[in-house]
């Protein structure tokens, strides 16, 4: 009887002692003053979050009648300048009149947008009463469709609460915001699937963005016939997204290696960390890739290959809107901010531009190289799966295999020669590493731990490709 007691005794104390945060414990029902996890510096789980999905071919005529069945009284439909006039956006034009949906137009979104453009857009969503918004067009448009919907539904918020830190003061979203149908026209950023909306802001000359699941779209609306208006340069930039995010994705640190461990769940970040389910939708994604890539770059009238990769980026979409990405994009955005007078072919727009698929897939090389030691064996299976032969490698081969695999797809696809060709030097560098530094929310999720002399040399490892 004293032996059970003692050991009673023990198990209260081993209670009192223990860690109360619900990876630890099964004492569910503790009160609102219960202390936060710190014992855990970790997280310890993961959540899935997606935007609902309908795919099929003319399937964006359907949306005037989601809007009457949402009971929507005023939309607010979003493009750019290029699209107003193309087929995807008279299809959804024609859909919201076929149903008598009142609408307004707004088709001023910048190609690459800026906190200028987005607070531009914004102002207009500011100045009626909309009840559902829809974005027709690439990743530009969409996330800043997110943004309008965003800010008009929190008329006083500061454009920086919500915008990612340390840039921004990264608050919360807790109001509700108002339904969003994305129409996506390119096969890339799978924005339509995802929760983040990003811009280039101007006084750092680099990208940051807005991330959380309250601004994913209400459904995506994939229509691969959209996808065939496509320019071949558009087709390719967008596919280098794609492969970037399934990369990135798959590679990126563990979700149960990520730190700090939220102390609410509301404060778990949207990009998480590798996990076992986004696992699936991005290695699927870099199958369909290395199937149809070049098909779909080479031929627009290739339809199995266009429809191909617009799920391709859905998947990706899905996979890397969980996981997050890592050193490509972390990368990316001041290769896009700090551009000076290169205008990619295909893009029809008034100002200088390195397209966003293009900036992140110009260090792809130098970066999986370099990060292949943290985790090898999916460095090769990557490789593998992108055609190379990897029966003979070692771990130690991941990362030299890996890069020059995707060198040589790059250069099948006539991808420019390498950061030089699109303006930059090795002067540049170290602007490119401080547009670098504020990128943690995807920087840190990087498997393999960087300094900025780390940075600086994946830059000028980028200067040229081949």
């Amino acid at each position: 009887m004293a032996g059970r007691d003692r050991i009673a005794q023990l198990l209260r104390q081993l209670e009192r002692a223990a860690c109360r945060c619900p990876a630890h414990s099964n004492s569910f029902h503790q009160g609102a003053g219960a202390a936060a996890c710190t014992v855990r510096k970790t997280d310890y789980a993961f959540e899935m979050a997606s935007s609902n999905i309908r795919y099929g071919e003319g399937v964006t005529r359907e949306i005037g009648m989601d809007l009457q069945n949402m009971r929507a009284g005023k939309v607010c439909v979003m493009t750019d300048r290029n699209l107003a006039g193309l087929p995807p956006m008279r299809s959804v034009l024609e859909s919201l009149v076929r149903s008598g949906i009142e609408h307004k137009v707004y088709d001023n979104v910048r190609v690459e947008p800026t906190d200028t453009s987005f607070k531009e857009a914004i102002a207009f969503a500011k100045k009626e009463s909309f009840d559902v918004f829809v974005a027709v067009g690439g990743g530009s448009v969409i996330d800043t469709c997110k943004a309008a919907n965003l800010y008009a539904c929190h008329p006083d918020a500061d454009f920086l609460d919500f915008v990612n830190a340390p840039i921004g003061r990264g608050k919360p979203i807790t109001g509700a915001l108002k339904p969003l149908i994305a129409v996506p026209t390119t096969a890339g950023t799978g924005s339509e699937t995802t929760g983040v909306a990003i811009f280039d802001f101007e006084h750092l000359k680099a990208k940051t963005g807005i991330a959380s699941r309250a601004i994913k779209p209400t459904l995506g609306v994939v229509d691969p016939l959209h996808t065939l208006h496509m320019p071949e340069r558009v087709a390719a930039n967008s596919g280098f997204d794609v492969l970037c995010h399934a990369l990135e994705s798959y590679t990126a640190l563990p979700y149960n290696m990520r730190s700090p461990c939220p102390p609410n769940p509301i404060n778990r970040p949207a990009y998480q960390g590798s996990n076992p389910i986004s696992d699936v939708w991005s290695r699927h994604a870099l199958n369909v890739v290395a199937k149809y890539m070049k098909r779909a770059v080479r031929d627009p009238e290739d339809k199995e290959a266009r429809s191909s990769m617009h799920l391709a980026s859905v998947f990706a979409g899905i996979g890397f809107g969980n996981a997050g990405v890592h050193l490509c994009h972390g990368m990316s955005y001041p290769i896009a901010g700090n551009v000076k007078t290169h205008k990619a072919k295909g893009y029809n727009v008034d100002h200088p531009v390195v397209p966003h698929g293009l900036s992140v897939v110009l260090t792809s090389p130098a970066v999986f190289n370099f990060t292949a030691p943290m985790c090898p064996e999916r460095h090769l299976e990557a490789a593998q799966i992108l055609g190379a032969d990897v029966s003979r490698a070692k771990r130690e081969d991941a990362g030299p295999l890996l890069a020059d695999t995707l060198r040589r797809f790059l250069y099948d696809l006539e991808v420019e020669d390498g950061l030089e060709a699109v303006g930059y030097s090795k002067e540049d560098v170290p602007a490119l590493v401080k547009g670098t530094i504020p990128q943690e929310r995807v920087t840190k999720l990087s498997p393999r731990e960087h300094t900025e002399e780390d940075l600086s040399h994946l830059f000028e490892a980028s200067m040229k490709l081949y």
